[in-house]
């Protein structure tokens, strides 16, 4: 769903504590993407593609807490 009103902007910029299973989710999701960013720091040579990689895969893992805590809406 995008964001078509000011309800769903409210939504959005609020700030929603996970519940304990999202809490799960939100270690799991990390725990990987942790993983992941070794992997990158062993195999892929210092250089700008692997500074975009990491932050990519920053941005990756900050985008799907949110659609874990706003469970799926937006």
């Amino acid at each position: 769903m995008a964001i078509k009103s000011k309800e769903d902007i409210e939504d959005v910029f609020s700030y929603h504590a996970p519940s304990v299973d999202q809490q799960e989710a939100l270690i799991t999701v990390r725990t990987k993407a942790k993983e992941f960013a070794e992997l990158l720091l062993q195999y892929v040579p210092e250089s700008a593609d692997r500074s975009t990689a990491f932050r990519l895969l920053r941005e990756c893992v900050m985008t799907a807490n949110a659609a874990i805590v706003l469970e799926g809406r937006h």
